[in-house]
């Protein structure tokens, strides 16, 4: 979610070294809990110098492609200070996979101690330190792991302009749980001294709604049938 300007920090534009095209390894679990539609809700703890804040946080994934290693949705934070109406961002996501990503980011400033640091936050995550650290993990079956990593990246305010005090400058480490839904991330700015963690539980699905429209005409008794 987006936090408080520090120093607006600009990622990079170039690609990712992090980006493999190699097609050898599997794509990580057709897990039917992480497809579009999908909507949860928890909350974001925000940690600085000054305090500690709390902040009410709804997920919608909009569109989700296993085998490209995407997806994307969009973030809504509804109590965040200083703000008069909820922040929505807009977010793309990259899944590490070891054919598309791998765990390593290699952009956005984060260096491979970063990214270390960060995915050893989750306790899903050790058993595969070790290969991580022998190859970079490119060689990890990821197919029927029951966690999916992610980095989550927002791309711009849906509803607020850039100039509302607030930063998307920096990204997410997300991890997914393929058995209840569950999702849990850890946000990195090298620009920000606030320290970001979030924890959400799968709410429920969007079904899309087709709208059957009748109309009543006047009856014509001459009117002929064809």
């Amino acid at each position: 979610m987006p936090v408080r300007v520090v120093d607006t920090a600009t990622p990079s534009s170039q690609p990712s070294p992090g980006q493999e095209t190699n097609s050898v390894h599997p794509s990580p679990p057709s897990c039917s809990l992480l497809s579009a539609g999908r909507c949860f809700a928890g909350t974001q703890n925000v940690s600085s110098l000054q305090k500690d804040e709390a902040w009410k946080v709804n997920v919608r994934i909009h569109g989700c492609d296993l085998e490209q290693g995407y997806l994307c949705g969009t973030m809504e934070a509804l109590n965040v200070p200083l703000a008069d109406t909820p922040v929505v961002t807009f977010w793309e996501g990259e899944i590490v996979d070891a054919k598309n990503y791998t765990f390593f980011t290699g952009k956005w400033e984060a260096s491979p101690e970063d990214d270390i640091r960060h995915w050893s936050k989750f306790p899903s995550f050790t058993p595969l330190l070790s290969q991580i650290e022998t190859d970079g993990g490119k060689l990890l079956d990821l197919s029927n792991y029951p966690h999916i990593f992610m980095r989550w990246k927002e791309q711009y305010f849906v509803n607020v302009g850039v100039d509302c005090g607030l930063t998307i400058a920096g990204f997410y480490y997300v991890c997914f749980s393929c058995s209840d839904g569950s999702i849990s991330g850890f946000y990195y700015d090298p620009s920000s001294s606030c320290g970001f963690y979030f924890n959400m539980s799968m709410l429920y699905i969007v079904i899309p709604i087709y709208i059957h429209c009748e109309y009543n005409f006047p009856y014509n008794h001459n009117a002929k049938l064809y």
